[in-house]
């Protein structure tokens, strides 16, 4: 693989991912004297955060929340704020509102907050919704002043209604022009409409026409992958997760998680489980030939650990020689897993998220759980 490395570790895989089944006990940790720290909440209690994403360059902080988008200092104080919504819409309602009139009842809707993107290079803030099918706000980094909001054409609504469904979003920047913006979204049974993947355009005029428009969009090929009708017919409520995204030398990757039909050892019928996926694109692939996904998961003492929760994309971590790595050049659909090996699990509580660094030639893991702990 050119450009950076890129590397995954099975934290069981818990630094990718978490399992549902059976597992070894938890490790006990020392107990240690409770510490205050800084903290910061709504002032309307049923205001719940969805997304989080921080400046690495000013320290700032950005919250996505249901209807309301925060800016917070490095010490949680509130520099500015942007209220989203709620408002008139029905999630049956198919966009653009303005050229397709809706015939279900609408009533006031919240809009729950599915990505935030910080785009650094025009100083902006990409911000997704679910309201009207999701749009998107571009809006300043500064003061949350809102530049554009994108919402006439098909192709403007991105991140669908479903509080569940993920989305996720890559910049691929260029000195010369427009950058490339990588979307991935469960489509939510609405496979005619959503594209799971495409590339749009990501121009520095934020209100400019072709914003959010297919890089490339002709009769027959466009940037996009959308889920073939005929997979509803094996499986009904197939859709695709996206737990992570990021980009690393010539290509952009999305970790998923899927459904699919397997017939278990020793059965003639077949039964629906999940499975954990790496997907790869190239950059400069406009019609999306260079598609490929393939099983990843971790295995130790016969668990299998296949049910991805959370990732984080670290450089150089300091492990051993039993570091499961990628390097890939492989046709559409792979079936063989790439397997890593787990390195911590966790019997009592989900892990939910993960960060990784290295410090002082030591490998650190904050990994947040479903109860609300952080673990070092």
């Amino acid at each position: 693989m050119s450009g950076d490395m890129w590397r995954w570790t099975c934290i069981g895989l818990h630094l990718v991912f978490c399992t549902v089944g059976p597992s070894s006990a938890a490790r006990q940790l020392p107990s240690h004297p409770k510490k205050s720290f800084l903290t910061f909440s709504s002032e309307a209690a049923e205001i719940s955060f969805n997304h989080l994403v921080v400046d690495k360059r000013k320290g700032s902080i950005y919250l996505g929340a249901i209807n309301w988008i925060y800016k917070l200092s490095g010490e949680l104080g509130v520099e500015a704020r942007h209220e989203t919504g709620p408002d008139i819409d029905n999630p049956k309602c198919y966009p653009p509102k303005i050229v397709q009139p809706c015939n279900e009842p609408l009533v006031s809707t919240n809009n729950i907050n599915k990505m935030l993107l910080i785009d650094y290079k025009e100083n902006r803030l990409i911000a997704c919704g679910s309201l009207y099918q999701g749009i998107c706000k571009l809006l300043r980094l500064d003061d949350l002043f809102k530049l554009g909001e994108p919402f006439h054409n098909k192709e403007h609504y991105l991140s669908g209604v479903n509080e569940s469904g993920s989305v996720y979003g890559v910049i691929v920047s260029y000195n010369n022009m427009d950058d490339k913006l990588f979307i991935a979204t469960a489509v939510d049974g609405k496979p005619e409409y959503f594209p799971t993947i495409s590339s749009r355009k990501l121009p520095k005029n934020s209100e400019a026409e072709g914003m959010f428009a297919y890089v490339f969009h002709d009769e027959f090929v466009a940037s996009m992958i959308k889920i073939p009708s005929d997979t509803f017919t094996i499986i009904p409520d197939f859709d695709i997760y996206y737990i992570y995204g990021f980009s690393s030398g010539n290509f952009v990757y999305f970790l998923t998680l899927q459904p699919e039909m397997i017939s278990p050892s020793g059965s003639t019928t077949k039964e629906q489980v999940y499975t954990s996926k790496l997907v790869r694109l190239c950059k400069e692939d406009t019609a999306f030939n260079s598609y490929v996904e393939l099983p990843i998961g971790c295995e130790k003492n016969g668990v299998e650990y296949r049910l991805l929760q959370a990732a984080y994309l670290s450089k150089l971590l300091t492990i051993d020689d039993n570091f499961c790595g990628l390097d890939m050049n492989a046709p559409l659909g792979v079936s063989e897993m790439v397997r890593g090996l787990p390195i911590f699990t966790e019997a009592q509580d989900r892990m939910t998220s993960v960060i990784a660094y290295v410090y002082k030639n030591h490998s650190l893991a904050f990994v947040g759980t479903k109860s609300g702990k952080l673990k070092k």
